[in-house]
């Protein structure tokens, strides 16, 4: 039972009995003309997440919110001078600028933005079995392994158009943190020499390249990760890499690593990254981001239906808020679900 005194503290509050408390907290916080800014993601799956998380403040809870754009690490950076409030799909460990931040208490990971991600080297799967019902022949029956791309005959099977001595490597863009890892693996595994490391200008000439070749069935050699519509489309192999270990890892991610061997990606965990001090200011809305996990197969459903419909990362949060009141009315409260419900109509 409540004491008077304290329904009384409640009420004078502007809260119900029944009411949320981190609702009314939350639209406290952003009352006093604070703005929630998000990461401005430009990948896929980052874009979409960080759509949905900024409808959902600001139709339930009344939030101005703002996107700042930028690659991963100025992204990263700006979170940790409180430029940026919320990252929303921060892949832990893989960034010495995130590393730092975090160590020295400027940022803080939340939650679990999704979980079941992977990423790693990959190849068309017709280029190791072949595609009877496409006329594309197995170029590579016996590719498996990143120890094999440095056989002439497997690195020239990627030939690169504008160097054709050497196989393309497709990497992340410039600025990405997988940029930087996947630039180390090269060196690491002593593939420099055989391979131009391309970097395409965006995530989507990444994935125009990856497309492009996968529907004339030529051989493409590319780095990849889940949840993204590639993935869900086209059928891939991960080429193997010797077992992750910290050692090897804290190698390839250092500036100042030595590059003297390679291995797998660790296991994934993705988060909220967070800036502290606002993590502070504003319990409330981290404990919603605490809950706010999207399942790994709505994720690439929707990214699917960004390419199918060609629709943007703001149309595909709004399909996913009208389609998945399921899933993301269990992170809110129930006045916001309402409201944010409402908006939509």
């Amino acid at each position: 039972m409540l004491s008077a005194k304290l329904k009384y503290t409640l009420l004078a509050a502007g809260l119900t009995l029944g009411g949320s408390v981190s609702g009314a907290n939350a639209a406290s916080y952003c009352a006093d003309g604070k703005t929630v800014t998000f990461a401005g993601i430009d990948w896929e799956s980052g874009a979409l997440i960080t759509e949905v998380m900024k409808a959902i403040l600001s139709k339930g809870y009344g939030c101005k919110v703002d996107a700042i754009p930028g690659n991963s690490v100025t992204l990263e950076q700006a979170t940790a001078n409180n430029d940026v409030q919320i990252f929303a799909e921060e892949w832990i460990g893989r960034s010495d600028v995130w590393n730092n931040a975090a160590a020295a208490g400027k940022v803080t990971s939340v939650g679990k933005t999704f979980v079941g991600a992977s990423e790693g080297w990959f190849v068309p799967e017709y280029l190791v079995k072949g595609d009877p019902s496409r006329g594309v022949k197995p170029l590579a029956p016996d590719l498996k392994s990143v120890s094999q791309l440095s056989d002439p005959k497997i690195a020239a099977l990627f030939k690169d158009p504008e160097e054709p001595s050497k196989g393309r490597f497709l990497n992340c863009p410039s600025g990405w943190t997988c940029e930087g890892v996947n630039t180390a693996k090269l060196e690491a595994y002593k593939l420099t020499g055989a391979y131009v490391n391309f970097r395409p200008g965006t995530g989507t000439a990444l994935d125009a390249a990856i497309s492009s070749a996968y529907l004339q069935g030529e051989p493409v050699l590319f780095y990849y990760w889940s949840p993204t519509a590639v993935m869900g489309k086209f059928k891939l192999i991960k080429l193997e890499e010797p077992a992750y270990n910290e050692a090897c890892w804290k190698d390839l991610t250092s500036a100042s690593g030595k590059r003297e061997a390679g291995c797998a990606f660790p296991a994934v965990e993705v988060a909220y990254g967070v800036n502290s001090t606002f993590a502070k200011e504003a319990p409330e809305i981290i404990e919603i981001l605490e809950k706010a996990t999207f399942p790994l197969e709505e994720v690439n459903a929707s990214l699917a239906y960004m390419v199918d419909q060609k629709a943007d990362a703001v149309a595909a949060a709004s399909q996913f808020l009208k389609t998945k009141g399921a899933v993301w009315g269990a992170w809110v409260s129930t006045d916001a679900k309402a409201k944010i419900e409402a908006s939509l109509k």
